[in-house]
This record gives C-alpha cells, sequence and structure tokens, in this order.
C-alpha cells in the first residue's frame, strides 16, 4: 500500500511513518517544517528514517494549493493520513491565522486532492479538544460538539464537517480520530509534560493552571499508532441503520465515521506530576496559576465504538509512558 502522511515530521506522524515501512507500505511524508517549536527536533526525528528505502520525504506546505494538486496529480496513493495542522490551544489565542491557513486551507486542499486522485481512505487527526463546554464523562462520539472552546477546537470541528460533506458528495471514505493528549518519545515540547520535564530538570517551578484541578486522559504514543494503523485498514462505509431523524454525530449513511483514540483512563493533574517526580526522581517546585481562556477542565475517552470496530483499546501505563519520555528525553538532550 502506498500512502501519503502530511506532518510526517511531527511527533505522531514520523512514528506512523516508522510503523507502516517496518511493515512494508510505501510511504510519502511531507512537512513544512515550521518553527511553532525547535526545528532541530522534526529533523531529528526524520532522520530515524533517512536509510528507509520505502519513505519519501517531501518539504511541502499543505496550505500551498498548487503545491497539493501537484502532488497528486504526480502522485496515486492508497490512502492519506493527515496529520499536518497548527497544534496547540493556547497559541490559537495569539496567532489565529495560522490555524485557518494549516487546519482549514489546508485540509480543503487534503480532501481535494483525494478527491481528484480517488484515495481509496482519508484518515485525518481531530482533538478531544471538540467535545469544549462538554462536562458530561467519558467523552462519547455521539455527544454534541458545537460549542468549542478555542479557535483550534473549532477548526478540528470544521475538519469533520468538511470531511462529512465530501464522503457524502464524492463517496470519499473518511475517518476522523479525536486524539486525547498524545505523550512519549520524540513528542511536542509545546505539551505539559516536556515542558514539565524540562523545568524540573533546570529546578525552575512548573505553571500549574486551575490551581492543579485538571483532569486529562493521556495516552501513549505506541497505542496511538496501533489505533490509527488497524483504522487505516478498516474502510468506514455507509450505515444504513443511519437515521436523519436521530443523527448520529460520529457515522453516517456516507462513508464516513469518527472515533475517539485516549486510554479511557482520567489522570489527575497533580498526580500526574508526582508519577513524572518519580520517574525524573526530582521533586518539582509548583506555580499554582488560575485557569487559562481556551483550556477544559477535563477529557476522558469513551473508547467503545474504536474497540469494537478494530479490535483495540489503548493499554499503556501513565507509570509506564513517563518513565519511558523520561528516559529518552535525558538521552536526547544530552546528545544534542
Amino acid at each position: 500500500m502506498k500512502v501519503l502522511i502530511t506532518g510526517a515530521a511531527g511527533f505522531i506522524g514520523n512514528e506512523l511513518a516508522l510503523r507502516l515501512t517496518t511493515r512494508g507500505d510505501e510511504v510519502v511524508g511531507i512537512d513544512n517544517l515550521n518553527d511553532y517549536y525547535e526545528v532541530s527536533l522534526k529533523q531529528a526525528r526524520l532522520d530515524r528514517l533517512k536509510d528507509e528505502s520505502r519513505f519519501t520525504f517531501l518539504k511541502l506546505d499543505i496550505a500551498d494549493r498548487a503545491a497539493m494538486s501537484k502532488l497528486f496529480t504526480e502522485q496515486r496513493f492508497d490512502a492519506v493520513v493527515n496529520l499536518a495542522a497548527q497544534a496547540g490551544v493556547r497559541y490559537s489565542l495569539k496567532n489565529p491565522g495560522a490555524y485557518v491557513d494549516a487546519n482549514l486551507v489546508g485540509f480543503a486542499n487534503i480532501l481535494e486532492g483525494c478527491r481528484q486522485s480517488k484515495v481509496k481512505h482519508l484518515v485525518f487527526a481531530s482533538s478531544s479538544s471538540v467535545y469544549g463546554a462538554n462536562t458530561r464523562l467519558p467523552f462519547s462520539e455521539q455527544d454534541n460538539v458545537d460549542h468549542p472552546v478555542s479557535l483550534y477546537a473549532a477548526s478540528k470541528k470544521a475538519n469533520e464537517l468538511m470531511a462529512h460533506s465530501y464522503a457524502h458528495l464524492y463517496s470519499l471514505p473518511c475517518t476522523g480520530l479525536r486524539f486525547f493528549t498524545v505523550y512519549g518519545p520524540w513528542g511536542r515540547p509545546d505539551m505539559a509534560y516536556f515542558s514539565f520535564t524540562r523545568k524540573i530538570l533546570a529546578g525552575e517551578a512548573i505553571p500549574v493552571f486551575n490551581e492543579g484541578r485538571m483532569k486529562r486522559d493521556f495516552t501513549y504514543i505506541d497505542d496511538i499508532i496501533e489505533g490509527v494503523v488497524r483504522v487505516i485498514d478498516k474502510l468506514p462505509g455507509g450505515d444504513e441503520q443511519w437515521n436523519g431523524d436521530e443523527p448520529d454525530p460520529a457515522t453516517s449513511y456516507a462513508p464516513y465515521r469518527i472515533f475517539n483514540i485516549g486510554a479511557n483512563n482520567v489522570v489527575q493533574l497533580l498526580d500526574f506530576i508526582r508519577v513524572l517526580e518519580d520517574c525524573i526522581g526530582k521533586r518539582a517546585s509548583l506555580n499554582m496559576l488560575p485557569m487559562q481562556s481556551g483550556d477544559v477542565k477535563a477529557t476522558f475517552a469513551n473508547v467503545d465504538a474504536l474497540q469494537e470496530a478494530v479490535g483495540y483499546k489503548p493499554s499503556t501505563s501513565i507509570e509506564t509512558g513517563l518513565q519511558r519520555f523520561v528516559d529518552w528525553y535525558k538521552q536526547y538532550y544530552s546528545e544534542t
């Protein structure tokens, strides 16, 4: 199978490229290598694939319509996994234009490329952020998600709507994956666990928003990748039982599905910090702060639909996952 991965220098995209090439797939990876966080880390991720003959990297921006049209014209992909996006809730308060360009314009270019070249399956990253103001836990794909609390969340909800329109109009099989707080080795420096580790090792206080009264469904990277790979191989079909009088947001009469991918295990932020301290072997100084705009107090994934569809449920404990991250962090930053 030939697969296009957008955001191939990113955390999830790079791990997915490694997994797919290992199993024998041909992978074309694209990324614009922007400086939202350290480009050297993105390049180091790509270097892990430099000797892999099944992997080809192209520096491209998905928001560049002409470049994306050329890519889809010149190459034929069996599947496309769109992981390229402007990430981060808080950054969307500072630079909303980046989210419009990458997450809306860029995603439209992906959809159009898939339509024109008759891609068999588009898998795209959504986010747990779409649940926004929802407070009923665990979050289910059947929940209404019409109340986002950040532009980032709104852009991801927009992706789901855009994909459904293409599934309806052009019978393009589309599967959206709502990722829940992905962490692990080679992760994103803008994520809390990454910056916490850096600050604890440096003896600096770590910012703890909402005075630690936060809960997250932390999901280890290997669990995410296993779920993504299984979803790639599971083409969605239209649900003949779908009822427009009582519409299910996660399915459709069109070839379209939405899945949560989370650990299905909510962790209190202060408990998370204690585990991280144990892994590092050093206590943290906590700077208790109020709730930040755009944040939500809790995320918790119901993963019954994913388990039923592809027979998989994430299982890595927070203790195991954080220890692997800390071990990687110490090694990586001692060598760079």
